[in-house]
């Protein structure tokens, strides 16, 4: 239990313990992704409930890149005032925030994005046309842009921000085969599917500085057909540590994956838990930098374990932190129990129609118990 609530630096960063809040949509945005009461709610609950590192919610760093409506933007410095009042709001109660820089590619939503989306390359199979394929310049001007938002959360008085290269947003894309199929210099080998994401993460690094944490979300496989691979994902992660990356959160799954691997249900044993735990514990040995592992963390007794037996150095929830904010300080006050999220995925339902996430499953509970 002690490695638990230890603290951990990260480039100078502290978080007070190995718990972290991965990225989750919330739904919570203004339409032109601008931070709400609401918003700073959650992330105040967040904090106050003993998470030592939250990571924001995927925010698009141009409007080319956004994902979907209400979805949290960094795009101006029209935003920065919003963003430094959601900051506050969590080093008020002593925690620590990153804000995640994200594009989403060729799943940008073109309505309210006001064009076609950008491709990696026009002949993967993915989506619906119309779609504009990526020239050397635009990706040239997509780097700049994750810089030009690092440089606004630096601003907001982020503790650091989070480049999000998983789950088929577009730094994804570029390093999955299944969609890019270019023939240039950011097609082919994997050293050339990843020069677009150590270009980002050079930007990034120029606009904030060396002493500023920059992490990276990575998937360790996609789980599509023709879909990045673990020997090709630890060749990515060795080349992000050799550019001066402060921690991966390592992931996997795609938007299209037929099972939503990110999103797995029914995690109901520890066998079903952290299902990137052998990737992790090999990314984390080649690369020699901090590994957050996501995906399918339950438990006490597994956190345990995945700390102690060197498969990660930090721990990253999404799904059972909407359920339960509090989880991390029920867990440090002796109720070790595990965490009450059932995995059903019906959280999303209510960000999907405009109501903001929340456990559907414990209103349900809580509905049940208060009927008449």
């Amino acid at each position: 239990m002690t490695a638990m609530f230890e603290e951990i630096d990260i480039n100078g960063m502290k978080p007070a313990n190995r718990f972290v809040r991965s990225a989750t949509w919330e739904g919570l945005a203004e339409d032109n992704g601008a931070v709400t009461p609401k918003l700073l709610d959650c992330m105040t609950a967040l904090a106050g409930g003993g998470v030592g590192l939250i990571i924001t919610s995927h925010a698009y760093v141009e409007k080319a890149g956004q994902a979907g409506p209400w979805q949290l933007g960094v795009y101006s410095n029209d935003l920065i005032p919003g963003l430094a009042a959601m900051v506050q709001s969590v080093h008020r109660k002593n925690g620590k925030i990153v804000l995640q820089l994200a594009h989403a590619g060729c799943f940008a939503n073109a309505t309210l994005a006001g064009e076609a989306p950008l491709a990696v390359s026009l002949n993967e199979g993915s989506g619906n046309p119309p779609r504009t394929e990526l020239t050397k310049e635009t990706i040239a001007r997509i780097a700049n842009a994750f810089g030009d938002a690092a440089v606004r959360a630096k601003k907001a008085g982020f503790d650091g921000v989070q480049i999000h290269a998983a789950h088929g947003y577009l730094l994804s894309q570029f390093l999955s085969p299944a969609f890019n199929r270019r023939t240039d210099e950011y097609g082919g080998p994997i050293q050339n599917r990843a020069r677009a994401l150590m270009e980002t993460l050079r930007a990034v690094r120029k606009a904030v500085g060396p002493d500023y944490p920059v992490l990276v979300k990575l998937n360790s496989r996609d789980d599509i057909e023709n879909g990045l691979t673990p020997e090709d994902a630890l060749i990515v992660g060795k080349m992000l540590a050799e550019n001066g990356i402060d921690a991966i959160e390592l992931s996997g799954g795609c938007l299209i994956g037929k099972r939503l691997s990110p999103s797995r249900t029914k995690i109901d044993s520890e066998e079903k838990e952290a299902y990137f735990r052998q990737e992790a514990k090999a990314m984390r040995a080649q690369t020699g930098v901090p590994l957050i592992l996501v995906g399918g963390n339950r438990s006490f007794e597994m956190a345990g374990r995945l700390l102690s037996d060197g498969t990660a150095d930090i721990l990253s929830m999404s799904r059972p932190l909407i359920r339960e904010p509090g989880l991390f300080n029920r867990w440090k006050a002796g109720d070790t129990a595990r965490a009450a999220c059932i995995s059903c995925n019906l959280c999303f339902g209510p960000a999907l129609e405009g109501h903001g996430i929340y456990c559907v499953a414990e209103k349900n509970e809580r509905d049940k118990r208060s009927a008449p």
